[in-house]
């Protein structure tokens, strides 16, 4: 399973995407404005909410973004490395682990977001917020984004399986991060190629006929959330 659209029948999915977008903006202030053990904690609730909503897994979250965490643990853990006895300083690694766990809460609202809303509703939305050419430019690099990355992800993990088994997991780590760097390089160029080929074939449009989006009262909760969520960055 890659990090794509996935029609489950939740709540969320019936939620209008410009509300979606307008609370992921709220909570990311929220989230850089109370970075805080006790502000973290009331947003890990409000994840906890918004992942039942979305039906989503926080396994599959972590295993999504497994190679983020790489980055994300080894921030503390760099800031904890002191050039002198005791070598190691807790307390120093506390600011950089608050920060890391503030980045992950904001990926599982954001992952929520792209598991429940089809790629066209979020071109639709973004080009309702920002208006004129730059909405149009940017809906359709979100939307090629949407449709790259999951093909993108896939053909890695065909490279990692297939050198698995050819008992590649034999090389050193070195030569394993060169044959699938270099491997999925080459994908990429050939899958940009094909993606290029496809968009003149079907005589890609800047402005083409986008779903209808309509606000409803489902949403209604959702917006307040979101004025709760901005005034709370203020105070």
């Amino acid at each position: 399973m890659t990090l794509a659209y996935r029609a489950t029948g939740s709540f969320a999915e019936r939620l209008d995407p410009r509300a979606k977008l307008l609370f992921q903006t709220g909570f990311a202030f929220a989230a850089f404005a109370h970075t805080t053990p006790r502000g973290l904690a009331a947003l890990t609730l409000l994840v906890g909410v918004v992942l039942v909503g979305a039906d989503t897994s926080p396994r599959w979250i972590v295993r999504e973004f497994r190679y983020v965490f790489v980055f994300l643990l080894g921030g503390p853990l760099f800031a904890s490395l002191t050039l002198g006895p005791p070598w190691i300083a807790p307390s120093d690694a506390v600011g950089p682990a608050l920060a890391s766990y503030r980045v992950f809460l904001v990926l599982c609202v954001s992952a929520a977001y792209v598991r429940t809303t089809p790629v066209r509703e979020s071109r639709a939305a973004i080009q309702w917020l920002i208006p004129g050419r730059p909405g149009q430019f940017l809906g359709m690099g979100v939307a090629f984004v949407f449709r790259f990355l999951p093909a993108l992800q896939a053909d890695l993990r065909a490279i990692r399986e297939a050198m698995k088994a050819r008992l590649g997991e034999e090389r050193s780590l070195a030569e394993r991060m060169e044959i699938v760097g270099s491997a999925g390089l080459n994908r990429a160029f050939s899958r940009a190629d094909t993606f290029s080929l496809a968009l003149r074939a079907r005589c890609f449009a800047w402005n083409p006929t986008l779903p209808r989006l309509s606000i409803s009262l489902r949403d209604a909760p959702v917006l307040c959330l979101v004025c709760v969520l901005i005034g709370w960055s203020f105070v």
